[in-house]
């Protein structure tokens, strides 16, 4: 395996989740040392167990105080993060948008989009003093095509693309780059809540069905799939690319 990390500080929100875990599990393979963060204390602790000498944190994503938190148990523990994956996001209800109440709504945008403004607005101060960085934040297909089965999804990732953009072109001239992956559909637990929330198994079967069929590769993709476009935008290989929202969906958007 490359050690393109090696000695480099990570970060990953979400870290309890497919995308966040396999996120962190291929950097610290490739050498950096990774704060991991997620309220899911368990999960949490079993990404941990594959990423050695990494450090946890348990708290709320939404939560400026708890996220602040996790910037400085890194800072003190392993030194500035100069990388940050805001993997933390939830699915919300598969329903037309106007059917939500307003908590659940609420919620969706604070995990979703004040979540990741959080994580930027917690960890890039240690980037300028290391003087480089790389953010990659967490949007999907939905944020870019609008969704019929997940409308209040689809917005609240629709505005982390433009979060991405906006974050790009604020800290361009610091050496701080910020670029966002789509995912299409991805196999693991949010996608088959997704499923669950379509009815009985006959009507999850034919959800499966029309999601599948969508993507033209005739299949879903795999959490690594995903880590490892979040790897290469960290990576000194994307050293001249900021602001971009990368399709990772088997051709949906094609």
């Amino acid at each position: 395996m490359r050690d393109r990390f090696h000695g480099r500080v990570a970060a990953v929100t979400g870290a309890a989740g497919a995308l966040g875990r396999a996120t962190a599990i291929k950097l610290s393979r490739e050498g950096a040392r990774v704060l991991l963060f997620d309220r899911d204390e368990n999960g949490v602790r079993e990404t941990a167990a594959q990423c050695p000498g990494s450090v946890t944190v348990v708290g709320d994503a939404s939560s400026a105080a708890d996220v602040q938190r996790a910037a400085d148990v890194a800072r003190k523990e392993l030194g500035p993060v100069e990388l940050l994956a805001a993997a933390a996001g939830i699915l919300g209800p598969a329903k037309p948008a106007i059917e939500l109440d307003e908590a659940t709504w609420d919620h969706l945008f604070a995990v979703n989009v004040k979540g990741p403004w959080l994580a930027a607005r917690a960890f890039i101060p240690q980037m300028r003093e290391a003087g480089r960085g790389s953010v990659v934040l967490f949007s999907s297909t939905a944020g870019i095509l609008g969704s019929p089965f997940l409308s209040a999804y689809s917005a609240s990732k629709g505005a982390v693309v433009l979060l991405t953009r906006s974050l790009a072109l604020n800290h361009a001239q610091e050496n701080i780059r910020v670029n966002c992956v789509c995912p299409g559909t991805i196999e693991g637990p949010m996608t088959e809540s997704s499923f669950v929330q379509a009815g009985d198994d006959a009507a999850q079967e034919e959800r499966r069905k029309v999601m599948r069929a969508r993507h033209p590769m005739n299949r879903f993709g795999t959490a690594e799939e995903v880590a490892n476009a979040v790897l290469y935008f960290m990576s000194d290989e994307a050293s001249f690319t900021t602001g971009t929202a990368l399709p990772i969906d088997g051709g949906r958007l094609a």
